[in-house]
């Protein structure tokens, strides 16, 4: 059985997760796992559910390297796992196919190949970064605007109101209340 995996990190790139399903569709998967979620911090539940769906003999195919894994690291533990399991891996935007056995050349490409994405990552994410500084120099870039008014805390605290009622009153959990109100008195 060939399944597919897809994955797009927000639901904002909800027409890119439709063209990973169509193209995983044209080349003949026969079930889909799909999620829109950061690769990054999140854990993937779907991706962890597909892996664990498979079955000697079945493919995995993906897109791009990137909807799979985080890193070169885990694209190679997660390729040799399949492998171990008789699993094929097709990676279509890399032409790489290992159906036919675990050869060298395969390891090979797969490797370098990779390493190539993670560099485009990284530099991607040196852009972004050297971006943001220059818009902070510029005061053009705020940064996350705080979700949590410390001073509200404080000052219904101060005025007697309990914990859960502040929460209550700012939308935010309890749990904030207290964090807030122990940094406040440290």
């Amino acid at each position: 059985m060939i399944v597919g995996y897809a994955r797009t990190s927000t639901s904002e790139q909800r027409a890119g997760l439709d063209a990973q399903i169509r193209d995983l569709k044209a080349a003949g998967c026969e079930k889909i796992f799909s999620e829109q979620i950061s690769s990054a911090v999140a854990q993937r539940p779907r991706l962890a559910e597909c892996l664990h769906f498979l079955r000697e003999t079945d493919t995995l195919m993906v897109t791009r390297p990137d909807r799979l894994a985080r890193s070169t690291h885990e694209l190679l533990r997660i390729s040799e796992e399949l492998a171990q399991t008789g699993v094929g891996l097709v990676i279509q935007s890399m032409g790489l196919d290992t159906r036919n056995g675990s050869n060298p050349t395969a390891k090979l490409m797969l490797s370098v190949l990779a390493a190539i994405a993670q560099f485009e990552r990284d530099l991607m994410l040196e852009r972004q970064r050297e971006g943001i500084a220059r818009a902070r120099a510029e005061g053009k870039y705020k940064g996350r605007p705080q979700s949590l008014d410390r001073a509200a805390v404080q000052r219904m605290r101060a005025d007697g109101i309990g914990p859960a009622a502040i929460a209550a009153k700012l939308g935010i959990a309890r749990s904030s209340v207290y964090r807030l109100l122990e940094e406040a008195a440290a």
